[in-house]
């Protein structure tokens, strides 16, 4: 037998997991030595378990910090590093390539015929260019579009398993508040399932999508694969939907593997053209017409609505954001920045001053950020922290721009004003078309 290569798969705790289950675990060519971890606090130094390992690592698979990348290539003499995570500007991949190369090893990043699980339902896919585009709100119309249909709909998350025990994660269902306590979610967790759980939906997330698919198969004609960051599915899609954002303009022709969803779109939505600048909606138009000229492309429109906005007007406010979309997703503001702005907010606090702890690590980490507070809540310490830093704040309200109510995950000592944002009319007719022609097809 020709001895397996060595392997180190790069990732942030969802991808990485991914690729190993469908590509290396029952592999007998390669020999999976560890996963390294970035992105998530708290990942490094646990094991990818046994019980999700097969048989080839009957002690599980360790999990070490990027940093000790290069140090652990050459100590096990790995033959192949494979990058497996996701929402990053092409120089940064080929920044890791050449550290992995100077290392000695193979620099690998497999694609979608080696890591897409074929459905035995149709699967409609929600991807994007970036983290924050609007991928969440398209899904939910989209699962409301098909529900109103009479159609029995299943949506699978891209994966958040940030669970010490991994095995508590294999398969997660989501259609009550119940599960989502049961299954100690995040705040990064909560904001994409809540909404599925308000509109009386299903949701599932986890860590094996091969399990994941056959329980969601079971009860749903549809399946919805509802992207994170800018990922590619885990599913082969039967349509795909890309969204675009003309607030990053350019980002559509420079950040993987967003590259990979414009370039295989059947329908790419430029999205928050109420807001975005006209040169910017120019530009990606243009981007996306030259990479992908036969997608249909779709101009969206997201409406952000709040509640109580009256309150607003005159205050100073401090505004917190969905943590992905302005961190990783490098943008300075979200819905809720449009929200207190809009409603003719006083001021908008800067809250650096009143963070602690790790939101201190946080700002210090994204130095773009200066008037929003990113709803970090990887664990109920940080949440904790989450909660102490707004506590703090010298303000007179607090607008929310996560998806979520975060009253249910925090003990505030203010009012907070819940903003959401939606399709607007205009783009949910569109979609509305662009689902009629597809189950006319395929169902």
């Amino acid at each position: 037998m020709t001895e397996r290569k060595k392997v180190i798969i790069m990732g942030a705790a969802g991808r990485d997991f991914h690729n190993f289950n469908v590509y290396f675990r029952q592999n007998d060519e390669y020999d999976v030595i560890a996963f390294t971890a970035t992105q998530i606090p708290d990942i490094a130094g646990r094991k990818y378990p046994k019980e999700l390992s097969g048989k080839f690592y009957p002690n599980g698979i360790p999990i070490y910090d990027e940093k000790d990348l290069s140090a652990l290539i050459q100590k096990h003499g790995i033959d192949i590093v494979v990058f497996s995570y996701s929402d990053l500007p092409y120089q940064y991949v080929m920044e890791k390539s050449a550290v992995v190369n100077a290392a000695g090893a193979d620099f690998l990043l497999l694609g979608p015929n080696s890591t897409q699980i074929s459905s035995s339902k149709p699967v409609i896919a929600v991807c994007a260019v970036r983290t924050g585009c609007g991928k969440s709100q398209v899904s939910r119309k989209i699962f409301e579009i098909l529900k109103k249909k009479g159609l029995r709909v299943a949506s699978i998350r891209h994966p958040m398993p940030y669970d010490p025990d991994l095995t508590t994660q294999i398969c997660q269902r989501f259609a009550s508040y119940e599960d989502l306590d049961n299954y100690n979610c995040t705040i990064e967790e909560r904001e994409e399932y809540e909404p599925y759980i308000d509109m009386g939906g299903i949701i599932y997330a986890g860590v094996d999508y091969g399990v994941i698919l056959k329980e969601a198969e079971k009860e749903a004609d549809v399946i919805i694969w509802d992207g994170g960051n800018n990922d590619f599915s885990f599913y082969r899609p039967d349509l795909l939907i890309t969204i675009a954002d003309p607030l990053r303009p350019g980002h559509e022709k420079s950040y993987y593997p967003g590259g990979v969803n414009i370039l295989t779109a059947d329908v790419i939505i430029v999205n928050k053209v109420n807001t975005a600048k006209k040169d910017d909606i120019e530009t990606v138009i243009a981007n996306v017409k030259q990479m992908n000229p036969k997608a249909q492309i779709i101009k969206g429109i997201s409406d952000v609505i709040v509640d109580d906005s009256e309150k607003i007007k005159g205050k100073k406010v401090l505004v917190i954001e969905d943590g992905p979309t302005v961190t990783h997703g490098s943008m300075s503001y979200g819905a809720g920045t449009v929200a207190a702005e809009q409603h003719h907010a006083l001021e908008i606090v800067d809250p650096r001053p009143f963070a602690v702890g790790s939101i201190v690590d946080t700002f210090n980490k994204y130095t773009h950020l200066s008037k929003v507070l990113p709803a970090m809540g990887y664990g109920k310490k940080q949440m904790k922290e989450l909660e102490q830093t707004i506590n703090n704040a010298t303000v007179d309200i607090v607008v929310s721009g996560t998806p979520i109510d975060i009253n249910r995950v925090i003990t505030s000592k203010k009012t907070i004003l819940r903003v959401r944002y939606g399709v607007g009319p205009k783009t949910a007719k569109e979609l509305e078309k662009i689902i009629e022609d597809f189950t006319a097809k395929k169902l």
